[in-house]
C-alpha cells in the first residue's frame, strides 16, 4: 500500500492490529504499519517519529481535541491551539476570583458539550457565560483538551529530565535545570506552556478570592501536563510529587523562565 502525497513519513508501529488502525482519512493500514497523517493521534511508542516538519492540511483535521498539538498549531496557522486561546480568554474574563479555579469541577456533560462544540465548530464555538455560566465547564473544558492530547504538553521525549531536574536539591541549579529542559521542547510545545504559565501565574495573584496557589496548580496541572512514557501505575504514583514541583517551579519562575 503506497501512502498518499498528503502523508509525509512512513513508519512502523507494532502496538496495533490491522482492524484497530482506522486513518482520519477512512483509510486502512497495513497491519504492521502506520502512515502518520497530521492530525492522526499516534502511540506513545511512536511519538518519537512524528516529523517536526509536516505540513498539514487544514482540510484533513477533523477534530481539536485529540489531534497533535504541533500538527493542529501549523494546520490553523497559529503559535497556540485556539482552544487553549478561547477557553484562557473567557477564564479570565470572568473567572479569575472563582473560589477552587481549576481544582473545582464542572459538569462532566457539559464540558463534553465544549468539547463537542470546538470540534464542530473550532473557533467560532460559544462558550460565552450566556451557554455556560459555570467557569468551571471552560475549566474542565481546557483541562480535558490537555488530557486528551496524544502527546503532552511536556512531551515524552523531555519528561524524564524534567523529573530529573526536579530531584536536584539545590533551587538555583534547579531552576537552570529546568530552563535546559524547556529549550529542548518543540516550538508549539514551548508556546502553548508558556501561554499556560502566564495565565496561570494571574491564577496565583488572586489566591485571595480564588484559594489558589502554585502549589495548588501544580497538584491539578501536573499529571494533566506530563505524563510518562511507559503506562505505569507506580511510576505514575512515585513521579507525582515531582510533576507537582514542575509546574509549581513553571509557575512561579515564569517570567526568567520564559
Amino acid at each position: 500500500m503506497e501512502p498518499p502525497l498528503s502523508f509525509s513519513i512512513y513508519i512502523k508501529c507494532y502496538h496495533v492490529e490491522q482492524e484497530d488502525i482506522s486513518l482520519q482519512l477512512g483509510r486502512k493500514a497495513n497491519v504492521a504499519s502506520l502512515f502518520t497523517d497530521c492530525g492522526l493521534n499516534v502511540h506513545k511508542q511512536c511519538s518519537k517519529h512524528v516529523p517536526n516538519d509536516c505540513q498539514p492540511d487544514l482540510k484533513r483535521i477533523k477534530k481539536v481535541y485529540c489531534c497533535d498539538l504541533t500538527t493542529l498549531v501549523k494546520a490553523h496557522n497559529a503559535q497556540r491551539p485556539m482552544v487553549v486561546d478561547i477557553c484562557i480568554r473567557e477564564i479570565e474574563a470572568r473567572g479569575l476570583k472563582s473560589e477552587g479555579l481549576y481544582r473545582v469541577s464542572g459538569f462532566t456533560e457539559h464540558i463534553e458539550d465544549v468539547k463537542m462544540a470546538f470540534d464542530r465548530d473550532g473557533e467560532k464555538a460559544d462558550i460565552s457565560a450566556n451557554i455556560y455560566p459555570d467557569i468551571n465547564i471552560i475549566t474542565g473544558a481546557l483541562k480535558l483538551y490537555f488530557r486528551d492530547l496524544p502527546i503532552p504538553v511536556i512531551t515524552y521525549d523531555t519528561y524524564s529530565k524534567f523529573i530529573e531536574a526536579a530531584k536536584i536539591s539545590n533551587a538555583d541549579e534547579r531552576l537552570e535545570a529546568v530552563h535546559e529542559v524547556l529549550m529542548l521542547l518543540p516550538p508549539a510545545h514551548y508556546e502553548t506552556l508558556r501561554y499556560l504559565m502566564i495565565h496561570l501565574k494571574k491564577v496565583t495573584l488572586n489566591e485571595k478570592d480564588n484559594l489558589m496557589n502554585a502549589e495548588n496548580l501544580g497538584i491539578v496541572f501536573g499529571p494533566t501536563l506530563m505524563r510518562p512514557p511507559e503506562d505505569s501505575t507506580l511510576t505514575t504514583l512515585h513521579d507525582m510529587r515531582y510533576q507537582k514541583l514542575i509546574v509549581q517551579i513553571l509557575i512561579e519562575n515564569e517570567d526568567v523562565l520564559f
